[in-house]
């Protein structure tokens, strides 16, 4: 075992927390559901980001390359001001909703370079400009753009020329588990010298302002070795910390408290409040901290001229054991030994990662696979949401309106979350999402089995699982659908974690299984609602991807009956299946459920093509493809849309080795039965295959000569196939957008590659045109599954019309590479930046890798969220098992 996964064991077994301390503080926490007490539920205007260097976090905090303790009691980041900036710069800035052109947008730059699962050791970089932060004409120049129009970065506002910014480095690694060494490096990559000041900050969550019974902890100054500064911290959770900190510095103290002078015209409840820091560096107001050098939030302030090319080093530690106990001088504590632990820890990282990677890829794949990683670690966050007190208030509050019973998750009153908790992206996202969660599991468990598993498990237990068995969706609304793909990656992570530990966590599967059976009854008396075996889901993630708001209800007797939310619950059903038989190993009962699980696929497979038995579904054979069909004025109208909607029926398909069969008879039996008795559910059942073991099974939504024709598409580069994956729309309906017409309104889907042109169902995101990697990652595997069942002799013409013959292996090879090389540097340029030169060329950027929420289809460029590495960081997995 490397050091690495040692540290994990020990966790894992509670011989050492390791875990205790991570990157788990949220980059946004205003604006977010959790801080909203507004009667309308406009969480952007409740608490917006001028309000938030002010006012007090109810549900969390917010900072820049922060971290603290799982329960987020202890905060610490790091804030800078460049003497230009109106606002002392503790968070990142960007856009509401409301603001930006194509939703809410980030407005910083920065990148996570580097985590381990531990997080021993983790590396951050923030751009900071040395000119005056842009925010209004952010805003401004946002705002005049319509959504046809790209959006207004802040490498636009010329901000950046002649590199005239600060690189600045943060980086923690820990000495023991409650010992971190942090170390914040700042490089002038401008031409002149420029005043940078550096304030890392600790702090503590206010959980003693709400009508709890928690008195406050406290931060004092206490005398140090010398050449040091000491923070002495009390808090009644963790006890006693210190906080030393080199070369001694200004030491401000003030208190996490409201400022209620300035944002509500009334007697603030101390003297000394949460935007102390920012009066006193940058409007000069010395009574604005404490002169008692004691408080609930505390910052080591550092004023330095940092030369041209120059840089500046700060060191500080974390630590559980008082260093002014001993006659210890500073240099031991920051000494040779400071900065070796440092190289180690990094060495230890290298030799961890250095077995988790493809042998045969370049450096720079090397490169994004390891920041893919760190941005998935990095993505970890400390969740804090108790839904009936939300609801309830606070006693020391104004009681909340009584609108807000009948609003926005009134029906979760049972949900309570306080964990550590994967995030699609920390500040435009900084919520989890239940199908985003799911993949980020089957990247996790490559570099954190037990994580993986503990996540999965987590959404399904009784204080998040609703007591109807529907899992939560995201906070913005907990009652949305997501796509059922939580059994999916239950499955998954169970056994690539057996491939990883050595051994199958038979425990693991079974508690998923028995809440998963709860959350499948919930889709089967929900989401079907004429019992056909066709069900609806709303928009089910994919936002605009369709004609009408599929999470709107159409008017009496009209409804959609949808391809993908059916395919999705076949795909439910299978992975069921898989489940099922492998717990039937140890425990024949589950072989029943098995059978059922086997069943109720076929039922839903046949319906996909013959609902109700009227000889009537969703497959349109004149153009050999699955699509919504939609009941309006009691008309059935298909909707003749090639999108990613038709290609989920790709994703219900298994195998079964003869082996497998032979070992539980009672299935087989039940098997053939049913199918004897009901000869027109064979066409999804194919048993021609056969090897010297015995006979093999797949089943499959699509027989052999659906898919021949569904492949037609998806490799044709016309229609889905992208030079950077398969687009979530054919590109055939940039000339040919299809129309239906209701009410007397057209509503039109047509072929947009970028971000979405049109504001329709709200969504800040596009599934009509752009490649997004959570499903070109399942139908990666689907081709490889087929594959794996018909094997070389099932060929495809790829790319469609070219005469060339591939297995479908070697065609999921190659979607897979198309993925990877968006962040690759190919012909010196990385296509996830698309034409920005600075991210292209300068050495100080081309390196850095953002993970997006989706890309470009003609261009690989990255848009939407631009730190979604939760499902982005997939392409980790796809250097992993085909690289590069």
């Amino acid at each position: 075992m490397t050091s690495e996964e040692q540290r994990l064991q020990a966790s894992a077994e509670r011989d050492a927390h390791w875990q205790r301390w991570g990157p788990y503080l949220s980059e946004r926490q205003w604006g977010t559901v959790r801080e909203d007490y507004s009667p309308n539920g406009d969480a952007w205007q409740y608490f917006p980001h001028d309000h938030a260097r002010s006012r007090t976090y109810r549900w969390g905090e917010d900072g820049i390359a922060g971290i603290c303790d799982r329960h987020q009691h202890i905060c610490f980041a790091l804030a800078v001001w460049n003497e230009k900036d109106f606002i002392l710069k503790e968070r990142l800035f960007g856009l509401t909703n409301p603001e930006g052109n194509h939703g809410e947008d980030v407005k910083e730059y920065y990148f996570y370079l580097d985590a381990v699962p531990s997080s021993s050791y983790l590396k951050y970089l923030y751009k900071y400009p040395q000119a005056a932060f842009p925010y209004e004409q952010l805003v401004i120049e946002n705002g005049k753009r319509t959504r046809k129009d790209p959006e207004f970065e802040l490498v636009d506002t010329g901000i950046f020329s002649e590199n005239r910014y600060f690189d600045v480095f943060v980086e923690y690694a820990k000495a023991t588990p409650e010992d971190i060494l942090i170390r914040v490096t700042a490089w002038n990559r401008g031409p002149d010298p420029a005043p940078l000041h550096l304030l890392p900050t600790l702090w503590f969550r206010n959980r003693w302002g709400w009508g709890e019974p928690y008195d406050p902890p406290t931060a004092t100054r206490i005398d140090g070795p010398a050449g040091t500064a000491l923070i002495a911290l009390e808090e009644f959770h963790y006890g006693k910390r210190w906080l030393l900190i080199e070369a001694p510095p200004e030491l401000l103290f003030t208190n996490n408290d409201t400022n209620m002078e300035r944002l509500f015209q009334e007697k603030s409840r101390t003297p000394y409040v949460k935007d102390a820091f920012h009066r006193y560096v940058i409007h000069g107001e010395r009574t604005a901290v404490n002169p008692a050098m004691a408080g609930t939030k505390a910052a080591a302030h550092y004023a330095q001229v940092i030369p041209a090319g120059g840089s500046h080093t700060i060191r500080l530690r974390l630590m559980d054991s008082n260093p002014a106990a001993t006659a210890a001088p500073a240099q031991q504590f920051f000494g040779a030994a400071f900065d070796s632990t440092f190289n180690q820890r990094l060495k230890e990282a290298d030799e961890f990662y250095a077995l988790r990677m493809h042998p045969k890829i370049s450096e720079d794949a090397r490169l994004v696979h390891r920041q893919a990683f760190a941005g998935l670690l990095w993505g970890k966050q400390s969740y804090h949401y108790d839904v009936k007190r939300w609801l309830d208030g606070d006693p020391t509050q104004p009681p909340p309106d009584s609108r807000r019973r009948l609003g926005r998750n009134h029906q979760w009153v049972h949900l309570h979350n306080s964990d550590v908790i994967s995030m699609p992206d920390k500040w435009e996202y900084p919520w989890y999402a239940q199908w985003d969660l799911a993949f980020h599991c089957v990247v996790m468990v490559l570099i954190d089995p037990q994580f993986a598993k503990d996540q999965l498990i987590l959404l399904m237990r009784e204080w998040y699982m609703h007591p109807n068995g529907q899992l939560p969706a995201y906070e913005w609304n907990f009652s949305d659908v997501n796509p059922p793909v939580h059994a999916w990656a239950v499955w998954r992570v169970y056994k690539i974690a057996a491939r990883i530990q050595g051994k199958k966590d038979r425990n693991f599967l079974v508690r998923a299984f028995h809440k998963l059976l709860l959350n499948f009854t919930w889709w089967v008396n929900r989401k079907d609602p004429e019992g056909k075996n066709v069900f609806e889901g709303g928009f089910l993630g994919l936002d605009n991807i369709g004609v009408f708001d599929r999470s709107q209800p159409l008017g009496p007797g009209n409804y959609v009956e949808q391809s993908d939310g059916t395919s999705w619950m076949a795909m439910f059903c299978l992975d069921m299946l898989s489940i099922a038989m492998e717990l039937a190993r140890d425990d024949p009962a589950y072989e029943d459920v098995a059978s059922k699980f086997f069943e109720h696929f076929v039922y839903i497979a046949q319906a996909m093509n013959d609902i109700g038995g009227a000889g009537i579904g969703l497959w349109d054979d004149e153009d050999g493809f699955y699509y919504d069909v939609v009941h309006l004025d009691d008309k059935r109208v298909p909707m003749k849309v090639r999108s990613m909607v038709g290609l989920v029926p790709l994703f219900a398909s298994q195998t079964f080795e003869p082996e497998e069969l032979a070992r539980f008879p009672g299935f087989s039996r039940r098997m053939q039965w049913f199918l004897d008795h009901h000869p027109d559910l064979g066409e999804h059942v194919d048993m021609s295959q056969r090897t010297a073991r015995g006979t093999r099974l797949l089943l499959t939504i699509a027989n052999r000569k659906k898919l021949e024709r569904i492949y037609r598409y998806v490799f044709d580069e016309n229609e889905f196939l992208s030079p950077y994956g398969v687009r979530a729309l054919s590109k055939c309906h940039g000339e040919h957008p299809f129309v239906i017409h209701h009410d007397g309104q057209g509503y039109a889907v047509d072929y947009e590659p970028a971000e979405s042109t049109t504001a329709l169902f709200g969504g800040n995101s596009n599934w009509r045109g752009p490649v997004w990697f959570p499903m070109n990652f399942l139908l990666i595997e689907s081709l490889q599954r087929i594959h794996f069942y018909y094997g070389n002799e099932f060929k495809v013409e790829y790319p469609t019309g070219s005469g060339q013959q591939r297995t479908l292996w070697g065609a999921a090879t190659e979607i897979s590479q198309r993925l990877t090389h968006i962040f690759m540097r190919r012909d010196a340029r990385r296509p996830v930046y698309g034409g920005v030169s600075l991210f292209q060329n300068d050495p100080h950027w081309r390196d850095y890798i953002n993970f997006y929420e989706y890309f470009h289809g003609e261009t690989g460029a990255g848009l939407g969220a631009n730190h979604q590495t939760g499902w982005t960081a997939l392409v980790a997995k796809l250097i992993e098992q085909s690289g590069e």
